[in-house]
């Protein structure tokens, strides 16, 4: 990133899901260069815009003066829902944001509820009149750790039978930072992690990572979203864009067990 496009002034960037995840990357990458985002918030507190997303309360006096929305909030339910108030107050607004929205790799081949909601959120920006860029990624080290931290009562730690590509949030907060800073509208390219490992084999790192036992246990599941999942097409093809393995992240989390 040029030290010119990392200076936006305070108050023109907001993120909402700021809270979450990749959200508070996000927020830290850009508070680091010197950034001061407002991060929507339904809740009152120290470094938040109170805004809610699904009755669009607040929501104007949010986006005045934003140059840049990172719409990043999520909604198990319904991520189309918390969007159309976005996008109606952002048209509103004086001078319209840029949105940079974050998906998923998949969307549009996985037969999950979440990630058509997920493509419908894309749909709708495509169609909003605003200028946007869309990223998609793999999904996050933690999400493949909680994985396998939600059977931590199981006796068998269960993989089921296909693989993933896990990426470092931090690695896909930069990207998202990168195509705000250049201007890019329309989907960017898919990015996903170092290396494509089975569900068996991350199980492996996980219980070496946190000095377990238990027996690793393949899990065949019925059904077209996990044939989806066996085809691939959480899978990023060609060079990988993200750095930090799976591995090393456990070893980052858990210290002197590595993986």
């Amino acid at each position: 990133m040029s030290e010119s496009s990392a200076m936006r002034p305070p108050g023109t960037v907001l993120v909402t899901g700021g809270t979450g995840t990749l959200g508070r990357a996000v927020v830290a990458a850009l508070r680091e260069r010197g950034e001061a985002p407002r991060v929507v918030s339904r809740r009152q507190g120290a470094g938040l815009t109170t805004a809610d997303l699904r009755t669009g309360v607040g929501l104007a006096a949010a986006l005045d003066g934003v140059d840049t929305v990172f719409h990043l909030a999520t909604n198990n339910r319904d991520d189309l829902d918390i969007s159309r108030g976005l996008l109606d107050a952002a048209r509103a607004s004086g001078t319209p944001p840029r949105l940079v929205y974050i998906s998923i790799v998949g969307v549009d081949d996985i037969p999950l509820p979440y990630y058509r909601g997920k493509l419908a959120v894309e749909r709708a920006i495509e169609g909003s009149g605003l200028p946007f860029a869309i990223l998609r990624a793999t999904q996050f080290h933690p999400f493949i750790e909680r994985l396998f931290t939600t059977q931590r009562a199981l006796p068998v730690l269960f993989a089921p039978n296909f693989s993933a590509q896990p990426i470092a949030v931090e690695e896909v907060a930069g990207r998202l930072i990168e195509l705000a800073d250049a201007g890019s509208t329309g989907r960017a390219a898919d990015i996903g992690g170092p290396e494509v490992l089975s569900l068996r084999e991350l199980a492996l790192q996980y219980r070496a990572a946190r000095g377990g036992r238990r027996p690793v246990a393949p899990l065949a599941l019925p059904g077209a979203t996990v044939r989806a999942y066996r085809a691939g097409h959480n899978l990023v093809p060609g060079p990988p864009f993200g750095r930090q393995r799976f591995g090393e992240y456990l070893a980052s989390r858990f210290g002197i067990h590595g993986a």
